[in-house]
């Protein structure tokens, strides 16, 4: 029993095939297979997948390839017009975990008030077990790893520059509205509380003591943020947000 099904990969999910000029791609398959199996067996992740069309009629990852036919396959914010069915994926999450590559993404995000897991100390089953207990969305450029079946929530950064990946972030968890600078500590992701400035005097250094008023401890690690030398910085990067998000 074989039968051939031509997957059609559209809005850039070609970045996950071989050849980026692969938008349609032939199966031979020998038995009847799931529509998650087929598209996972070409690269792409099934998270990052909220639109599946079989023949033009809209169907769901667990739905069975048995017969010759055309699979449409759309992400996540592919286009404004409306397609068939509804979406297989959530388009707003503020929960995330990140694998040990993406440190700097991490740091971003805490940065902008995000909720943040970040440990990389973890190997592959505790990070898939902190991501279940916790209800988190995975962020990973391990594609290997968004394919586990127990992932539901989970997004591939394609860019390799970290501020890129959390525009790429922003955008498609829709959290443009979520994002609240300065209130999450980015070592450790607890909470931040503003302080007076005589309660932590003597963990300043001297022109820390002279210049500065302002402070905000962590309510995990307590360390002290400021904002320093280094808040240009952060304000070129928020600048460069709002534009994007703010158009």
């Amino acid at each position: 029993m074989t039968f051939r099904v031509q997957l059609r990969l559209h809005g850039g999910l070609d970045y996950f095939v071989k050849r980026p000029t692969d938008r349609q791609l032939d199966r031979q398959l020998k038995e009847p297979t799931s529509v998650k199996d087929a598209i996972e067996s070409c690269g792409v992740p099934h998270p990052e997948i909220d639109r599946i069309l079989v023949d033009g009629e809209p169907k769901d990852l667990t739905h069975i390839l048995r017969k010759n036919g055309n699979v449409d396959v759309y992400p996540v914010g592919f286009t404004d017009s409306p397609l068939p069915g509804e979406p297989l994926q959530h388009r707003h999450i503020t929960r995330f975990i990140i694998d040990g590559h993406l440190g700097k993404l991490a740091r971003n995000l805490r940065f902008l008030g995000l909720d943040v897991s970040y440990d990389t100390r973890l190997h592959d089953p505790e990070l898939l077990q902190v991501m279940l207990a916790e209800q988190r969305a995975l962020l990973t450029r391990d594609r290997r790893l968004l394919m586990h079946r127990i992932v539901e929530n989970g997004y591939c950064p394609r860019s390799d520059d970290p501020t890129d990946q959390t525009l790429e972030i922003v955008r498609r968890f829709d959290l443009s509205s979520e994002l609240k600078p300065f209130i999450r500590c980015i070592e450790c992701n607890a909470p931040l509380q503003q302080v007076d400035k005589a309660a932590v005097l003597d963990q300043l250094e001297p022109l820390t003591r002279i210049y500065y008023d302002e402070f905000r401890r962590c309510t995990g690690c307590g360390k002290i943020f400021w904002r320093g030398s280094h808040y240009a910085k952060l304000e070129r990067f928020l600048e460069r947000l709002r534009a994007e998000f703010l158009k």
